[in-house]
């Protein structure tokens, strides 16, 4: 379990632009490029941990100040949707 959880947390941490729109569209989170850029200069090179619970808020609460506070929902539910 813990190779899974390794393997997307670097996948998170190295997202790329488009990586996340066509994530974004499978998980049917509606995101402009603009957002998803922003999305991935937040999380970008900053080894975020999503399965811990206390790491993920306060990366989700950044992005809420980034991108809005809805669409950081959504983007912790799209989280919440990788973890599980």
């Amino acid at each position: 379990m813990k190779l899974l959880q390794n393997v997307i947390n670097h996948k998170i941490n190295t997202i790329s632009q488009g990586e996340l729109m066509k994530y974004a569209g499978q998980y049917q989170v509606s995101l402009t490029p603009a957002q998803a850029d922003s999305i991935v200069k937040s999380v970008k090179g900053k080894n975020i941990d999503i399965f811990n619970d206390a790491k993920r808020s306060q990366l989700v609460k950044e992005l809420a100040r980034v991108i809005g506070p809805s669409k950081a929902k959504e983007i912790n539910g799209l989280f919440l949707k990788l973890i599980k």
